[in-house]
């Protein structure tokens, strides 16, 4: 089952990742993508930290698809987050 789009929660700027929530059935999934990530679905590298907020607009729709086939691919036990990385990308 897809996750569905919740809320924004902005760029965490210790992990270098920008933080989301999804809803799964009412419960809320933790999830995040990191810069390295969100730059190589733009084709871009090194965007400022002021500019991920509008980075991540301009690729939700993109980026939760990723967090959702994740998901749904993932070992679920409470306190979960999905995590899109480089890696994750091109599937």
């Amino acid at each position: 089952m897809p996750l569905t789009r919740d809320k924004i929660i902005g760029h965490d700027l210790e992990r270098l990742a920008f933080r989301f929530t999804m809803q799964n059935d009412g419960e809320v999934v933790q999830c995040q993508i990191s810069d390295a990530a969100m730059d190589e679905l733009a084709g871009m590298q090194g965007t400022e930290t002021s500019a991920r907020q509008a980075q991540f607009l301009s690729l939700r729709e993109t980026i939760e698809r990723i967090a959702s086939d994740l998901y749904d691919e993932a070992p679920r036990f409470p306190g979960y987050v999905v995590r899109i990385f480089v890696r994750h990308l091109g599937r």
